[in-house]
């Protein structure tokens, strides 16, 4: 009599799993933890209007912390205190010539990830202005 229904395999079909098996994926996922918490830590410390002006203020030049002052128009303590966590979080880098330090941004790309997030920002705000036009 024939069987109805899916046919059974032989035991050693079957894939064998074990942890060995899962360390390459347990592996992956605690380093993608890890980026995320980075990723978020950055963030955080991009997240402060100022500290994206001095962001684009550098944009991919060198200036020193008097001219950063100058374009910023803010209290020294305040400017020391961005430019340091900036630095710790490595976001920017510092180099001596006598008495001055010079600041810039340590990766481009973190320029041209402020500069996406603000194209986003201003379409967005483009498009909210349409929906205004339209309902006045």
């Amino acid at each position: 009599m024939a069987c109805i229904g899916p046919k059974k395999e032989s035991p050693t079909s079957y894939a064998t799993f074990s942890l060995t098996n899962l360390r390459p994926l347990f592996i992956i996922y605690e380093t993608m933890k890890q980026i995320y918490e980075l990723h978020a830590d950055v963030c955080k410390t991009l997240a402060n209007p100022k500290r994206l002006e001095i962001i684009n203020t550098l944009g991919a030049k060198e200036l020193s912390f008097g001219d950063i002052l100058d374009v910023l128009k803010i209290k020294k303590a305040n400017l020391s205190q961005h430019l340091g966590l900036m630095r710790a979080k490595g976001i920017v880098k510092t180099r001596r010539d006598g008495v001055s330090i010079y600041y810039r941004i340590v990766n481009p790309k973190v320029i041209k990830a402020c500069n996406i997030m603000r194209e986003v920002l201003l379409e967005q705000l483009s498009e909210s202005n349409k929906l205004i036009g339209k309902i006045k």
